[in-house]
């Protein structure tokens, strides 16, 4: 009856071994939950699966992808993060704080890789950028805030009161505008913070500036970013310059960024997750890593509406 017992018990087992080869056909599964659809964040998952490329992690070859988009709600991201811990994916990549925190609160076990998130530490998803302790690393997108300002500044040397604008439930908007007003202060420039919870207040928020700020800082904030269309048409049609966060945003509106590459983000973001997946490396000893450089972009289109004159040492 024991001998009997142990056979069936080996079997159980080999099957369990066997359905789970078969249902990735052996290949390794990353899940990757990105928060909302716009240009950086597309960049940044871009950047990631050619880094994982370049590492020799090439999907439907020998790695699955299982990538979700949450489409800007938080009740998406949780419900995508149960899915990927449910499925016992082998790592999951979260592409911006909501959905890192989404998946940081569901599974202790499963190595996470994050980016676009500016400050781990401050959303709880790390005990700390340079020790994660975790299960969870990865890369931020810190952007050089004092230097977007000192960039509104030259570029518009007449500003005086600066519209702070930011969705008031993103963690990463808060923590850089705080940078961002710190630096108007040491540059003598008054500032007015205009916030939004949902996408459908843009609009109203934006023109709700006109005739009280000459221009506009917004962030690397994601309902911003994907609604940046939005803003540019108010914001231009009223002469208002927009500083923003990073190129996507210039590219769909603002007038210039001393900003990240995304992408370059995502293939750095890429080298860490092979290091766990190749190498075994562990996340809680793994600090987050920063891009330490930043490029200039303007949108010609934009600066012209204005007329706003771009200096020759900036192009």
């Amino acid at each position: 009856m024991k001998k009997l017992l142990s056979v069936l018990a080996t079997a159980i087992v080999a099957l369990a071994v066997l359905s789970g080869c078969s249902k990735n056909n052996g290949k390794i599964k990353i899940g990757v939950l990105q928060l909302v659809q716009h240009d950086a964040l597309d960049a940044n998952y871009k950047g990631f699966v050619d880094g994982l490329a370049s590492e020799g992690y090439v999907d439907g070859e020998n790695i699955v992808i299982d990538y979700q988009n949450a489409s800007g709600d938080q009740s998406n991201c949780v419900t995508i993060a149960q899915k990927f811990v449910s499925d016992g994916v082998d790592l999951i990549f979260a592409i911006a704080t909501p959905a890192a925190q989404a998946v940081a609160n569901l599974t202790s076990t499963i190595p996470v890789v994050v980016s676009s998130v500016t400050d781990p530490e401050s959303a709880n998803l790390v005990k700390s950028n340079a020790q994660p302790g975790t299960n969870v690393t990865g890369t931020s997108d810190l952007t050089p805030c004092a230097a977007q300002i000192s960039l509104l500044k030259q570029l518009l040397p007449n500003a005086k009161t600066v519209g702070m604008l930011f969705c008031s439930s993103e963690e990463n908007s808060r923590f850089q505008i705080n940078l961002a007003e710190a630096e108007c202060q040491r540059l003598g420039l008054s500032f007015v913070e205009a916030t939004v919870s949902n996408t459908n207040e843009v609009q109203q928020v934006v023109q709700s500036l006109v005739g009280k700020v000459d221009a506009i800082y917004s962030p690397t904030d994601n309902m911003i970013a994907s609604s940046m269309a939005t803003v540019a048409m108010v914001a231009n049609e009223n002469r208002i310059p927009v500083i923003v966060g990073e190129e996507g945003m210039v590219k769909n509106g603002g007038l210039a960024t001393f900003g990240l590459n995304y992408y370059e983000l995502g293939k750095q973001t890429a080298v860490m997750a092979a290091q766990i997946l190749r190498d075994k490396a562990d996340p809680a000893t793994m600090p987050i890593q920063y891009l330490t450089s930043c490029d200039f972009s303007y949108n010609p289109d934009t600066a012209a509406v204005l007329g706003v004159e771009i200096p020759a040492e900036l192009r």
